[in-house]
């Protein structure tokens, strides 16, 4: 055989077993076994993140109902400031009347 034919035969078998070689990388099946190690890798990383995402979760609903909490008895406190006012003005009757019982008492001696 003479020289060029004898290349375009190695050229045409070179490309043949090129494109058989790129045909089976990318089978289908190739394709589902590369994604499967790809899960088989990332699934263990993905759980633990998972996990640690619920219980940030869990921590960031228990201070939410811990400051809800908290603002909720300083509204209290708040609204209750006029019973405050109310009981210290009583108070203050009670004390006045005490003093005037006091005063009388020790008047009546």
């Amino acid at each position: 055989m003479e020289e060029p034919e004898m290349q375009l035969k190695g050229k045409k078998v070179t490309d043949k077993f090129t494109e058989s070689v790129y045909v089976l990388a990318n089978e289908p099946s190739v394709a589902l076994y590369r994604l499967q190690e790809h899960v088989r890798r990332s699934l263990p990383e993905l759980a633990q993140h998972k996990a640690d995402m619920q219980r940030w979760e869990e921590q960031s609903q228990g201070a939410i109902y811990t400051v809800e909490y908290a603002c909720s008895a300083v509204k209290n406190l708040v609204d209750s400031s006029v019973y405050f006012r109310s009981v210290e003005g009583l108070l203050r009757q009670a004390i006045s009347i005490r003093d005037h019982m006091n005063a009388t008492a020790q008047g009546h001696r």
